[in-house]
């Protein structure tokens, strides 16, 4: 019997990205699997963070497309963009909180806006979806009146509110000690085996890749594209690339 191949749940064909006439990197080509943790990394400048903005469909690529489940983020019509960005939680470097919203009232505003269910449940959905993050109790608190953890969690809570099939994270440990940074990757990967998410991870914290990622790609601003791809453990120690063994050693980096 032949084994059915899966197709990826993301796919980035022949992808350029950019401003104007300024190219920041060209004909990227890369996959994400399903249930897979994938790490974007490489120097400052490099187009990480820009890299997601295009997969979420905040900015259109020059050229190339970007799948999702097999249907073009570029391409598709508005409705069905819209539908695709349904199946994403983002959990944004700064947390992205209201902070003239408590807890509960920032992971009940995804729900209000797109689902029909009542008030009572909203409550309930939002109760639940803190638990998850270990906020059971805080539900009534204001952004101000929690650590930059507990924010970067109540994020998290608000992420997961539509049970996200993908879910991205921009620079998570950005500002959190070392601790409260180790807390976050033992609850990604606790929300990843429970729940079944694939994340893509935008980070240069090496603790956390090594920690957390299954496969990482290593972009270079140099080259304008990726340099390597693969096991980010194995690249730390095997690369036949040094400034990839370097960076992943946290030695002579580059920026």
């Amino acid at each position: 019997m032949t084994e059915t191949v899966k197709k990826p749940v993301i796919e980035v064909k022949d992808l350029t990205i950019g401003y104007g006439d300024f190219i920041v990197l060209e004909k990227l080509n890369f996959s994400i699997n399903k249930g897979e943790i994938f790490i974007i990394l490489g120097g400052s400048g490099c187009g990480k963070s820009t890299i997601l903005k295009h997969i979420i469909g905040l900015n259109s690529p020059l050229a190339g497309d970007i799948l999702i489940d097999g249907t073009s983020m570029v391409y598709s019509p508005e409705n069905i963009k819209d539908d695709l960005c349904k199946k994403f939680g983002v959990l944004y470097q700064s947390g992205a909180l209201f902070s003239s919203l408590t807890l509960h009232e920032n992971v009940a505003l995804p729900l209000r806006e797109f689902t029909n269910l009542s008030s009572d449940m909203i409550l309930a959905v939002s109760k639940l979806k803190l638990s998850l993050v270990g906020l059971q109790g805080f539900e009534q608190f204001l952004p101000s009146e929690i650590s930059g953890g507990m924010k970067k969690r109540a994020g998290l809570a608000r992420a997961l509110a539509l049970d996200p099939a993908i879910l991205f994270f921009d620079e998570p440990s950005a500002g959190l000690d070392p601790i409260s940074s180790a807390d976050l990757d033992k609850l990604i990967l606790n929300l990843r085996d429970t729940m079944g998410c694939t994340m893509v991870i935008v980070t240069h914290e090496l603790d956390s890749i090594f920690s957390v990622g299954d496969r990482a790609i290593i972009l270079d601003k140099t080259i304008k594209g990726i340099i390597e791809e693969g096991d980010p453990r194995k690249l730390r120690d095997t690369s036949k690339n040094d400034w990839v063994r370097k960076f992943l050693n946290r030695s002579n980096m580059r920026g």
